[in-house]
């Protein structure tokens, strides 16, 4: 499966449906609490004020990528692109690629000129710095993983 295999649709918090907020909470819980063994309050109050992109599985309804955006100033003073997330059967398929590269581009459709600042789980330092990221930031510890702030523009 390829990212253009994907079904890619952004919506405000007020749109979505229940069933994708429930899909798209599972899929948070899954891979950030389950798999990464991190206990966090993942409802943190700010999805209401995001725009959410989901990626699904054409036919199916099932997500099988996630983000959410953050407009300037509400988690940073910067636009900020937050839960970046690929279902684990959709990995090692660039999905998540594709998934930044839809993100950043809403953001600078959305709040042209803004730069992005993101919290980035350490490990992926180099996949952000593929997209103009930089770090900001010294290492630290958010939740039980190691992060660090990376800001880009």
């Amino acid at each position: 499966m390829t990212p253009s295999s994907l079904d890619w649709q952004w919506k405000r918090f007020g749109e979505l449906t229940l069933e994708e907020l429930y899909r798209l909470l599972a899929l948070r819980s899954k891979v950030f609490v389950v798999e990464q063994k991190s206990l966090y309050l993942d409802a943190d109050g700010l999805d209401a004020a995001c725009f959410h992109l989901l990626g699904t599985l054409p036919g199916t309804g099932q997500l099988g990528a996630y983000l959410r955006a953050l407009p300037p100033g509400l988690k940073f003073p910067e636009a900020s692109l937050g839960r970046v997330v690929t279902a684990p059967a959709l990995r090692g398929q660039r999905q998540g690629h594709g998934l930044v590269e839809r993100g950043l581009r809403f953001l600078a459709e959305r709040f042209p000129g803004a730069p992005v600042r993101i919290g980035a789980q350490a490990y992926l330092q180099r996949f952000y710095e593929g997209f103009g990221f930089v770090a900001v930031s010294d290492i630290y510890d958010e939740d039980g993983i190691p992060h660090l702030d990376m800001r880009r523009g």
